[in-house]
């Protein structure tokens, strides 16, 4: 089983169990982990997965009872249970399995009146998806939506938010390409230890098919109080291969002095043949760390 903080999330408040007798103690750690970080310390358990991939589904709803869902994400790429890399659309997964929970998540919006965008996450593992929660807001990772459906994610909140009829069904909603993100942390590359600091030299990459997210600039002071992620970089393509290579030359066009980052896990990641290949587990980057010993 894994025991999961019911009032938060980002990696924290969770503790795997794999025995009956250490079910009691390990509630009650997790329940002063989760009371102390976000102020709540209920806790719940769900079936520990020991290999799976997390896939989420982007939805959008109006006050007009139309809701529709925009493709998936893979977001399996992990460190400390936050992601890291996040692509779209999901590789190895059947069309007709995607579309089956798709419609589900938003017959589910429909069912609840929910209004806005949301992200309906889940475990996927051995042909079956496994609810974790939904995100009821704009993630991180939604510029890989909008650059395969072409669909303003903020934009289309602002207007549901207020009062608007989604211009769009769900047969106008096409993928087209693929794309992939990389999130620009302030940290140690490989030991995850955070980097405040001010930024001496601030370029980032550009080129066609190419996308720069971020507030951060040249003299900027990256403070220590908050989360250490700093941009991201997405990049889209025809085809997997293509927003691959595009990634690959965005992340050595890069350039940033003055702090640590993890882009030479990225540069390092955009080349690994499991990566490459597709379909790895949110387990994968431990494994990964330990191989290289990092």
């Amino acid at each position: 089983m894994i025991i999961k903080a019911a009032g938060g999330g980002g990696g924290r408040g969770m503790r795997v169990v794999h025995t009956e007798a250490a079910l009691i103690h390990a509630v009650q750690t997790t329940r002063g982990e989760a009371g102390a970080a976000f102020g709540n310390p209920a806790v719940y358990m769900e079936k520990f997965l020991e290999r799976p991939r997390h896939i989420e589904i982007q939805v959008m709803a109006d006050q007009h009872k139309n809701a529709v869902w925009l493709g998936e994400r893979d977001c399996s790429m992990q460190r400390r249970h936050q992601k890291i890399i996040e692509e779209a659309p999901a590789p190895g997964i059947p069309r007709r399995v995607i579309e089956r929970i798709g419609d589900r998540c938003a017959a589910a919006c429909k069912k609840i009146g929910y209004r806005g965008a949301g992200t309906f996450e889940f475990l996927y593992q051995d042909g079956e998806f496994y609810f974790i929660e939904m995100n009821t807001r704009v993630q991180v990772e939604h510029p890989v939506t909008e650059l395969v459906t072409g669909i303003d994610i903020v934009q289309m909140q602002i207007r549901v938010a207020a009062g608007e009829k989604l211009p769009f069904s769900q047969r106008n909603i096409q993928m087209r390409g693929h794309a992939i993100e990389c999130r620009v942390n302030a940290e140690d590359p490989y030991k995850f230890t955070p980097s405040p600091g001010r930024i001496t030299m601030w370029h980032p990459p550009g080129g066609p098919g190419v996308r720069v997210d971020s507030h951060a600039y040249t003299n900027y002071f990256v403070p220590p109080n908050y989360d250490s992620m700093i941009g991201k970089i997405i990049a889209h393509g025809d085809t997997r291969d293509q927003a691959l290579a595009r990634m690959r030359i965005a992340l050595s066009e890069t350039v940033v002095e003055g702090i640590l980052t993890n882009i030479p896990l990225h540069r390092e990641l955009m080349v690994d043949a499991k990566f490459v290949e597709g379909g790895t587990s949110i387990h994968y980057l431990e494994g990964w760390m330990a191989e290289h010993k990092r």
